[in-house]
């Protein structure tokens, strides 16, 4: 049966999907929008007590919903000696760099050069630290720094759109370093960091408060290279990023860091701002 999903992921054209699926996200016609909302809201019993605006008339279309605001508070953070989660999720995969720094994700290694479209950071992140959480369509879908730093440089690297779950991370391999992503590198008083937004089916769109849609033009590897400014400071739990359908982020740390706690296991539920391991 994985074996036959993987054969329809190669087959499906993942893009075009997300685009037929957007336009009827954003569709404004309040009867349509607000079925689509009554429904997702009862078929992934979304907990509307965390919501800060809990009428649906205050949602123009199906994604404001999906990529609600949460009420202040309700996710507290790690202290700042901490790496707070930046999203709600499940962990899949996480530990050291190995190798010619490496990762690996359900049984399959890749370069950290792959999924970063570049072998610049191979020296930063030797022998580092990583770790990958999956947003399922269920959960809050903002992405937050997991610390006070600065953002640098985004990346926006075209790639495919598979579906990212269990059965296309055990047979395609390398999925996360082949699918559309956005790498956010960030410098703190810690060191350096970055983390990678990886899109996935129905996921074409990455927003972040700064750049707004992140949809540049032709096929190739787009950068974007920023200096000192207020825009591009971020205090741990700021927003950096929003996904229009769930998706990943790979947090990546470099060696000079502690890392993520050893407690953490595959599987595991997480919530944006609880501590993930010590700086």
């Amino acid at each position: 049966m994985q074996n036959l999903n993987t054969l329809i992921q190669y087959g499906l054209p993942g893009h075009m999907l997300s685009r037929a699926v957007g336009q009827l996200a954003f569709c404004e016609i309040p009867q349509v929008k607000n079925t689509l909302i009554q429904q997702f809201i009862k078929r992934f019993e979304i907990q509307m007590d965390e919501v800060a605006e809990p009428s649906l008339d205050a949602y123009p279309h199906f994604n404001a919903f999906f990529t609600r605001a949460l009420k202040a508070g309700i996710r507290p953070l790690a202290g700042t000696d901490q790496i707070a989660s930046p999203a709600d999720g499940t962990i899949f995969s996480g530990g050291q760099l190995s190798g010619d720094t490496r990762l690996t994700a359900k049984g399959h290694h890749f370069a950290l050069a792959e999924l970063l479209g570049s072998h610049e950071y191979d020296k930063t992140y030797h022998e580092g630290h990583y770790l990958t959480i999956y947003l399922s369509p269920k959960d809050y879908h903002r992405v937050h720094c997991p610390i006070d730093a600065e953002l640098k440089q985004m990346v926006h690297v075209p790639g495919r759109l598979f579906s990212v779950n269990e059965s296309t991370t055990t047979t395609i391999p390398a999925v996360f370093a082949r699918n559309e992503r956005v790498i956010l590198h960030f410098k703190s008083e810690h060191g350096p960091f970055c983390m990678v937004l990886v899109g996935a089916m129905l996921v074409a769109s990455v927003e972040t408060p700064f750049a707004g849609l992140i949809t540049p033009p032709g096929r190739g590897v787009t950068e974007w290279n920023y200096h000192r400014g207020p825009h591009h400071k971020f205090a741990q739990g700021d927003e950096v990023g929003r996904f229009q359908y769930g998706s990943t982020v790979i947090t990546v740390l470099p060696q000079s860091m502690k890392g993520f706690s050893s407690e953490l296991t595959d599987g595991q539920s997480v919530k944006m701002g609880e501590s993930l391991g010590q700086l």
